[in-house]
């Protein structure tokens, strides 16, 4: 067993409360089990693990990661440590947790002629971690969604489509319960089918804080600076603020407006009211240690020079403080995890910018970048 010290930011008293009942994302950066795995051997004197030596394939067993941070890295440079095939084994808490990574799956693995690159990018961290996400985001979510439900009640079309999933370990109860939940996400927010994601972040704040709520800015501001930075500097205060306040991470573009509920972040509790127990859908996960943990810590080593020399720019600082921010390493991370998923090759800086829209001028379509000319005034 592998451990790696998260980011814990309240005090044992509100722990369960600010964490939440679902854990949605994990709170350590990705880790390649693989290497893990090798250097915990070395440190074993180089004795082998009598379990896996004699076995066709490496078993990787993951408890409650919450997310697919691990399963991505080790994927990616799973040649550089073995050529055995890899079998995952996930085990979570909650479906809801399930229905994610079998969206974020079927996202990543479309082909490029339907996804580009930076769209799948995009699309990923807007979906993991937003509480409020674009219309072009919600248009994507409510198409894969019946695809979704196709893939859970034909095992045929699951095969095909997503060969790389075995659900066949799960109950019919089970199946159908996905399947409801992917009828949920492509629902359209119109009158009673309204699904507020805004409304029900502002209840979990309200709850959580208390009579702090009206000053909650200076709690967030030092929850940051007593707590987080010393152990993840590079996430930007005002980032993490701007989380706090309305569960909004990822801020990919600015001529779009974040203003649709994210309802892959909504499952159900049972809570009492009147004395009767009833199911309640809400948000009832992280406010307090944001989804920048997973991918927005540590820059992914691809095992390129070029990618090496990026990952130092990445910790480059200036006045005391890192040029780069959180947003930008995580979108920098699933790039180089989503094309070496996709093409099998290491990424480098140079093949692609992020965060960079297309050109509109017919001189600049055949790179996608725009180009500034400096002219002299005469």
């Amino acid at each position: 067993i592998v451990a790696r010290g998260g980011a814990l930011l309240c005090s044992k008293m509100s722990l369960v409360e600010g964490f939440g009942s679902v854990t949605w994302w994990g709170f350590s950066p990705s880790l390649d089990l693989l290497a893990a795995a090798s250097k915990a051997q070395a440190n074993n004197n180089g004795r082998p693990n009598n379990t896996t030596t004699s076995s066709d394939c490496v078993n990787v067993l993951l408890v409650g990661v919450a997310d697919l941070r691990h399963f991505l890295s080790t994927l990616c440079s799973c040649e550089t440590h073995t050529s055995k095939p890899l079998h995952f084994y996930v085990i979570e808490a909650n479906l809801e947790v399930y229905a994610r990574h079998m969206l974020f799956l079927t996202l990543l693995t479309e082909p490029s002629t339907k996804l580009g690159l930076q769209e799948k990018v995009e699309l990923f961290l807007e979906l993991f971690g937003n509480s409020l996400v674009r219309a072009q985001t919600i248009e994507h979510l409510q198409a894969t969604a019946n695809e979704l439900i196709r893939m859970v009640t034909d095992l045929d079309f699951l095969s095909k489509r997503l060969p790389i999933l075995h659900i066949e370990g799960m109950k019919f109860k089970e199946r159908d319960m996905l399947e409801g939940i992917f009828k949920f996400w492509r629902l359209r927010d119109d009158g009673s089918r309204t699904f507020d994601m805004a409304k029900h972040w502002d209840h979990r704040l309200r709850h959580h804080l208390g009579a702090r709520y009206d000053s909650r800015s200076g709690v967030f501001d030092w929850d940051y600076h007593m707590k987080l930075q010393e152990l993840a500097p590079v996430i930007h205060a005002h980032e993490y603020s701007a989380w706090r306040e309305g569960g909004v991470a990822y801020r990919l573009r600015d001529d779009a407006p974040y203003e649709h509920s994210n309802r892959t972040l909504a499952s159900g509790v049972v809570v009492s009211k009147a004395g009767e127990k009833v199911p309640v859908r809400g948000y009832w996960g992280d406010i307090v240690n944001s989804p920048f943990l997973c991918f927005g810590v540590e820059s992914v080593e691809c095992g390129v020079e070029e990618v090496m020399v990026e990952r130092v720019k990445k910790k480059k600082k200036k006045n005391e403080v890192h040029v780069k921010m959180s947003q930008e390493i995580s979108e920098h991370n699933l790039l180089s995890l989503t094309h070496t998923l996709t093409t099998g090759q290491p990424y480098t800086p140079s093949q692609h910018t992020p965060s960079q829209p297309p050109s509109l001028h017919p001189h600049d379509q055949g790179n996608g970048l725009g180009t500034i000319e400096e002219i002299s005034e005469e």
